[in-house]
Parts: C-alpha cells; structure tokens; sequence
C-alpha cells in the first residue's frame, strides 16, 4: 500500500468514525420505547376549586393553555398546596419500569416561580422530580439551573424515569441536559401545566402544551 492509499484508507476510516459519532448523538430519546396511546380519559385537569374550568384552561387547535393567579385557591377545599392549573396523566400511574413523558411546552415571558412539569410520588417526599421555571430558566426544583432563555418559544422536553435504576433524564429538543437520581419509588405519575413554587412566584403563571405523549420501554 503506497502513501496515497494509506491516506484514503485513514480518511475512510475518520468518516466512518465520524458518521457513527453523528448517529450515536442524534439519537432520539424514544428510541426503543412503546407509544401508548392517550385518550381524553387520561387528562385530567386540576384547577383552583372555587373558579369554572373555562377560567383557568382551554383547549384549541391542539393546544393546552394553562393559567394561574398566585393568589388563587388550591385544587381541593382540602389542600393547603399552592394554587395550580394542572394536567395530571390517569390511568398510566407506574410503580417500576421505564416511563417517558414527551411535549412540546411553550411559556410566556414574565411566568416565573412555577412548576410547568413533575412526576408526582416517590418514597421519600411529595415528588420524583420538579421543572421549574424561573425568569426563563429551568431549574431542577429551586436549584440547579438545566436550560436558560425558554421564554416565548416552543420546546420538546422530554422526561424519562428510570424507576428500577433510580434515575431521571432530562431532554430538551432531544439533547440530554439533566440527569439525577430519583426519590425512590411510589404511586408515580406525570403532570405538566402550571404549579405555583412556594415563593418567588409571579402574580400571573402560564404554559401551553401540545403533543403530549408517553412512552414505556418493555421488555
């Protein structure tokens, strides 16, 4: 083989390389998991107890729209949470395996200190994880800062439990940028919408949703 060979076979292989360094990171986070189809029976909406749905939620052309006041009532006369307006997902609650919640979120400028996504239960706590959004930062509860500039735009976020490893990951537009461990098992579920945090919250709070799905890995 001369030095002109040697050079050709040295790029094919860089290419090759590259090409599988390409797919491997354009991966989508799906991939090998199962859709599992939602009806209307899977939404539920949780909304302060004393105001009409229609108040704190709408439903138009495939889009969630959520709003909350921050001094609005809680979900239940019962409740000594913080106001919300809230999709929680029925029917898909999981107590091991591996489950993936995927939408397309988008939240106004000037909502801030409001949870837009969570899993709700764990063995240690109210909550797996929390997805706040602070002056257009998300953060992992009140800390640590996951994304920036998420204002007045639409974005995927993907979420996947790992519940037999104790692990959570967070995606956005299929790029990993968060991953922790979780609070243990429990009575899981996920919710998105808007959750006001317990201070630093603005008067007003929104997010708006659409294609939500969930996926679970078998096997």
């Amino acid at each position: 083989m001369n030095f002109s060979q040697q050079n050709m076979a040295l790029l094919i292989i860089l290419l090759v390389i590259t090409n599988c360094y390409i797919l491997c990171k354009s991966t989508d986070p799906t991939d090998g998991f199962t859709n599992v189809q939602l009806t209307e029976e899977n939404f539920k909406i949780q909304r302060p107890y004393d105001v009409p749905l229609e108040e704190r939620y709408s439903y138009q052309n495939g889009t969630h729209r959520l709003w909350v006041y921050a001094d609005d009532k809680p979900h239940d006369p019962n409740s000594h949470t913080q106001p919300r307006t809230e999709i929680r997902i029925t029917g898909l609650d999981y107590s091991s395996g591996v489950w993936q919640f995927e939408g397309h979120a988008f939240v106004p400028n000037g909502t801030s200190g409001a949870t837009i996504l969570q899993i709700h239960g764990a063995s240690k706590g109210a909550t797996t994880i929390i997805l706040r959004i602070y002056g257009g930062e998300m953060r992992y509860y009140s800390g640590q800062v996951i994304a920036t500039d998420l204002y007045d735009k639409w974005f995927r976020i993907n979420l996947i439990h790992d519940v037999d490893e104790g692990n959570v990951t967070v995606f956005l537009e299929g790029v990993q940028v968060f991953v922790t461990g979780d609070q243990g098992p429990g009575d899981l579920y996920f919710k998105c919408g808007v959750y006001a945090a317990p201070a630093n919250i603005s008067y007003y709070m929104e997010s708006r949703w659409r294609d939500i799905k969930i996926y679970k890995k078998c096997g």
